[in-house]
């Protein structure tokens, strides 16, 4: 949305104003398309599909101090803010220029949002990560003798240490 400064400040507040639920911040390139795809509906109803099933906006600092919560109480596939499609991390800037964020707390959270998405391919094949903040993995169910004569449709080879997969 361009640098930082007054003119940003005061967009943020005219889209907080129109756009119901919005949190008072800065304006941000998110807003200002659902904005324009609302004020300017002709123009643009006919070009574009907003998806309105899913949590999309999930923003970094809101969740994922909440992963280990949703994990005991809710499951994947919700479509809200009970479990995220996406974690954004607007504000982190892992370069460390003109972030608005300690790199190293942004760093660990991006560790952490991985780890969160992982586990929900790893638990299709019996495995997830000890901790969130871990890149280690442990079995948590074992359905058969022989794991490697299983197949599946998608994936051929998982090298738990690259995550390197196969597709067919």
């Amino acid at each position: 949305m361009g640098p930082k400064g007054p003119t940003r400040i005061e967009a943020g507040k005219v889209l907080t104003s129109f756009l119901k639920d919005r949190p008072v911040f800065e304006a941000d390139d998110q807003s200002a398309m659902v904005y324009l795809l609302v004020t300017q509906r002709d123009k643009w109803a006919d070009k574009v599909y907003l998806e309105s099933a899913y949590y999309l906006h999930g923003y970094w600092g809101i969740l994922v101090d909440r992963y280990e919560e949703m994990i005991e109480n809710y499951h994947p596939g919700l479509g809200d803010h009970r479990w995220p499609l996406v974690t954004h991390f607007v504000g982190c800037k892992p370069c460390g220029k003109f972030g608005d964020y300690p790199v190293e707390r942004c760093l660990k959270q991006m560790d952490r949002a991985f780890n969160f998405g992982d586990n929900q391919i790893l638990q299709m094949y019996g495995f997830e990560h000890k901790t969130l903040a871990s890149r280690r993995v442990k079995r948590i169910r074992n359905e058969t003798s022989d794991p490697l004569d299983i197949k599946d449709d998608l994936v051929d080879v998982v090298n738990f240490g690259m995550y390197l997969l196969s597709y067919k």
